[in-house]
């Protein structure tokens, strides 16, 4: 079995649950994307540069989502959670009916559509 793989299923039901909705929401809307295990975490890339990640934080209750959005302001940054996190910034589910796809996706549009991160597709 992928670590990745593993990391997910070794989870509580709880947190099993979210983040294999969390993970198959990623991977339908964003096909392209790559499931890797990086940093002890599954940890998604577009073309080798970092998308996305997901952490389970059991002891403190919660799933994020995690995002490299350094001097980066999303319209949906009252929903994203940054706690004196220059770089990252999080979407945070404690319950699989806590999750808005809807946001989650639209976030994962905005960085994937950052020209600066290369991500965009070049007409």
């Amino acid at each position: 079995m992928k670590p990745e793989e593993n990391y997910i299923l070794k989870q509580s039901t709880q947190f099993r649950e979210i983040l294999m909705h969390l993970q198959s929401v990623i991977q339908y809307y964003f096909p392209e994307v790559e499931l890797k295990f990086k940093w002890k975490i599954p940890f998604f890339t577009i073309d080798n540069k970092p998308f996305c990640y997901l952490n389970c934080v059991e002891k403190k209750g919660y799933v994020d989502v995690g995002f490299w959005m350094q001097d980066f302001v999303s319209e949906y940054d009252k929903f994203l959670i940054s706690e004196n996190r220059k770089v990252v910034k999080s979407l945070r589910h404690k319950t699989l009916e806590s999750i808005n796809d809807e946001v989650l996706i639209a976030v994962l549009n905005e960085i994937k559509n950052r020209k600066d991160l290369g991500f965009y597709q070049k007409n």
